[in-house]
């Protein structure tokens, strides 16, 4: 299978080994409208054939000799006026193998496969088939034992959209799609900014009684972000990598990425650049890089992108970041944004061997974000091994709201990084607390020595964005989960420590480009401390309750069962607060949905 281009009625296959775009703009051109409607007229005039998003999409077979309609095709406007000839790329079209030697550019039109053809791509309805990443529940731990807990933040919330998209089906999702740190960083907590570029974060503190256990209590950390002013934001230079394969076909999917990188395209600016590269079978260039001012012609590009086929990803990957490397800006923000289900099934499809490519190429300084699309054959594991490890973010992309949040509302934190290898260490008194417990971050946790070793990989934050960690924590005196050690004595006994502190919190971080990590410290003792969970922040009360929704969909055994759906509910819709968006009202409905939604093995 080919990835197409239409331009100027003819068919331009890119190859992945040679990229060379027409630098020479016609003088027709420079006089086309840089920005509006992608309509076929437009499209023409910048030399592309783009599809109306209102018009009846058909499916073209392999080999181009008919169509499986859906629809009933529109009537073909009268043939416009042939434009101005356009330069000729240097480079010359690579057959796929698949693709017969006698096939002709005409005939790998491909824009869809039959299920059941050779090279139709499975579409799964049962969400039995999607992967994820399974990873165990963080366990208790005795503080005499193992005082220290260190972790890499994750501002990630792709599990949180795709969670909802389940229980919007009326599904309760299966155990490993709940990653509950996603649920909680989905939401704004309205925590204090910094003022300071150069000390990016300020952690915000609240412990209040575990609503789920009693006698327990629940240390909130938040670490707001530094928020860039817009007029110092640096340029972006993105490259659009684009899933076009047979399982992106549905609406859900490549349609829906479409209108989610037009949003992405409306925050543009002068001084920004987007190449586009797209894959089914093998991949090509689609755009050369392009300044913010062309916008029509982004989405004139984006317009005329077609699925079908099979997924070749990991070449996909490999020519997104040649384009990312041939056009590189010291100055900018480079970054790949991959839009895809995760359905790898052609060339390199390994997670481990991608996740290794892709942290080779985050030394380069080219960044890539995820984003997911679909479901039954969405692979999640395949997401998160690429985002973890390619210092970007993870999101899912279930409807038009949330193509908005992520490109529009979202836009800062998703692109402009504020601080790298972001890592928290907590390290608890013993003569205070004798558990605790991180709740989620389970695919984050690091090594204690890791802490202080600027070469570990950790996570990325953007401009404005926060990060939520909660510990349920067993205080001295309250019933721990196990038995005190016998011969623990004099040898398991921790030094003095001041007295009222609870745990100690440090916070490394490196500032974009740097190579040397800096600290941020702080006590966590009495003044933190609120007796009731109804006196506690709103901040505090709405996490609690997005941790119980995480925790009881994950069916945690540390869940009481007299914290159930309506008590998770009760606890959220008290702490809605102002919930400009509905965000938060969402989430209620959510938890309610949730207790009546059936098991994904019923």
């Amino acid at each position: 299978m080919r990835v197409v281009l239409r331009r100027a009625g003819r068919l331009a296959l890119c190859a992945a080994t040679a990229i060379s775009f027409p630098a020479p703009v016609s003088p027709a051109f420079a006089a086309t409208p840089r920005d509006g409607a992608p309509t076929p007229q437009a499209c023409e005039a910048l030399g592309f054939r783009a599809t109306p998003p209102d018009e009846p999409r058909s499916v073209r077979l392999r080999g181009g000799r008919g169509y499986a309609q859906n629809a009933p095709l529109a009537q073909a406007p009268p043939p416009a006026p042939p434009p101005p000839p356009l330069p000729v790329p240097t480079f010359q079209p690579r057959m796929a193998p698949s693709v017969p030697p006698n096939t002709t550019i005409q005939e790998m039109a491909v824009t869809g496969a039959k299920r059941g053809q050779p090279g139709a791509t499975r579409m799964a309805g049962d969400i039995e088939t999607e992967r994820y990443p399974h990873a165990q529940m963080n366990p208790i731990k005795r503080v005499a034992e193992e005082p220290v807990s260190t972790f890499s933040v994750d501002v990630d919330t792709a599990a949180y959209a795709n969670v909802r998209r389940m229980l919007n089906d009326g599904v309760r999702p299966p155990t490993d799609a709940v990653r509950t740190e996603e649920l909680i960083n989905y939401f704004d907590y309205g925590y204090e900014r910094p003022t300071d570029r150069a000390q990016p974060f300020r952690p915000t503190v609240a412990v209040t009684p575990a609503p789920w256990a009693a006698d327990h209590q629940v240390v909130q950390i938040g670490l707001q972000g530094y928020d860039i002013p817009r007029a110092q934001q640096p340029p972006l230079n993105l490259v659009f990598l684009i899933d076009t394969s047979g399982s992106m076909f549905p609406p859900e999917r490549l349609p829906l990425a479409k209108k989610a990188l037009n949003l992405l395209i409306d925050q543009l600016r002068p001084q920004d650049h987007v190449a586009m590269v797209a894959y089914a079978g093998s991949a090509g260039a689609v755009l050369g890089s392009t300044d913010g001012t062309q916008k029509l012609k982004m989405r004139c590009a984006l317009g005329a992108l077609e699925s079908g086929g099979s997924t070749a990803g990991g070449e996909g990957l490999a020519l997104a970041y040649k384009v990312a490397q041939q056009n590189f800006d010291p100055k900018a923000v480079n970054r790949v944004i991959l839009m895809t289900d995760g359905d790898f099934n052609v060339g390199v499809a390994d997670p481990n061997k991608l996740k290794d490519f892709v942290a080779e190429k985050r030394g380069s300084g080219v960044y890539l974000s995820v984003y997911g699309f679909g479901g039954g054959n969405y692979n999640d594991t395949m997401m998160q091994a690429l985002a973890q490890n390619g210092n970007g973010t993870a999101g899912y992309i279930d409807t038009l709201n949330e193509a908005r949040k992520a490109f529009r509302d979202d836009f800062s934190g998703s692109l402009f990084p504020i601080a790298d290898d972001v890592k928290i260490q907590v390290e608890f008194n013993p003569a205070r607390v004798s558990e605790y417990r991180l709740i989620g971050y389970e695919t984050r946790m690091l090594k204690r020595e890791d802490f202080n070793n600027d070469r570990v990989d950790a996570g990325e934050v953007g401009s404005g964005a926060s990060v939520t960690a909660l510990y349920e924590i067993t205080p001295v005196g309250a019933k721990p989960s196990s038995d005190p050690l016998r011969y623990g004595g004099q040898a398991g006994r921790a030094p003095a420590t001041p007295a009222g502190e609870l745990a100690y919190l440090k916070i490394r971080y490196k500032l974009p480009g740097q190579a040397t990590s800096r600290l941020i410290e702080r006590p966590i003792g009495a003044a933190d401390i609120y007796t009731r969970v109804e006196s506690a922040p709103e901040s505090a009360r709405w996490a609690l309750a997005v941790a119980g929704f995480g925790q009881k969909l994950r069916h945690d055994p540390w869940m009481s069962d007299r914290f159930g759906w309506s008590e998770i509910g009760g606890l959220a819709q008290g702490a809605r607060g102002q919930d400009p968006f509905g965000l938060r009202a969402e989430c209620v409905q959510l938890v309610r949905s949730a207790g009546e939604a059936r098991s994904v093995n019923e």
